[in-house]
């Protein structure tokens, strides 16, 4: 009788652990998710920002048009991407729109009846507000996938979490090298 309860006890005890490991996995799952969410939020605002700085801007800057047109076109492939749900994708194409935004500005600054511009000064300022919260949002989601990877990688919880099919996230990274580069400035 006695080994009958020590064997219940044990089972009991690895169930409580695999429900404790489950869950925990759930937790880390759902704040990865939340991270990614975030980041969501925030590109869906610098979309929305992009037509109105552009339109604001497109009358002072003759010489820049093709950069205007680029971040237009650069917004609708973020948007589909964003859309279509491809991580990999649109974090391509966020980077390379988060490049030719910082290639407007330096442009914003060349013109200084634009850069007087009240309309123009306060989208620059949300623009920068909005690309400061997108790195934020990054930051918040790598760690979550730091966290979330490092639990599936480590034992035991990888064999529970193997056959309850969880999977890896990838990292948000930066895939130009030419963005890890220093910005020269010319004065």
């Amino acid at each position: 009788m006695t080994t009958l309860y020590i064997v219940l006890g044990v089972i009991a005890l690895v169930i409580i652990w695999v429900i404790g490991v489950y869950n925990g996995l759930v937790r880390l799952n759902n704040r990865t998710k939340e991270g990614w969410s975030d980041i969501d939020v925030q590109l869906k605002r610098r979309h929305d920002l992009i037509p109105n700085l552009v339109n604001s801007v497109k009358g002072y800057m003759t010489h820049e048009r093709e950069l205007l047109e680029n971040i237009t076109k650069a917004r609708a492939g973020a948007m589909t991407a964003q859309e279509s749900g491809n991580m990999a994708e649109m974090g391509k194409l966020e980077n390379q729109l988060g490049g030719m935004l910082g290639k407007l500005q330096i442009a914003v600054e060349a013109y200084p009846d634009l850069k007087a511009n009240q309309n123009v000064g306060q989208l620059m300022d949300e623009l920068s507000d909005t690309e400061n919260k997108i790195q934020a949002s990054r930051r918040f989601y790598n760690g979550m996938v730091r966290d979330f990877n490092t639990k599936l990688e480590t034992f035991p919880t990888n064999t529970i979490a193997g056959m309850l099919k969880f999977t890896k996230y990838n990292f948000f990274e930066i895939e130009d090298k030419s963005e890890r580069e220093n910005v020269t400035v010319q004065l």
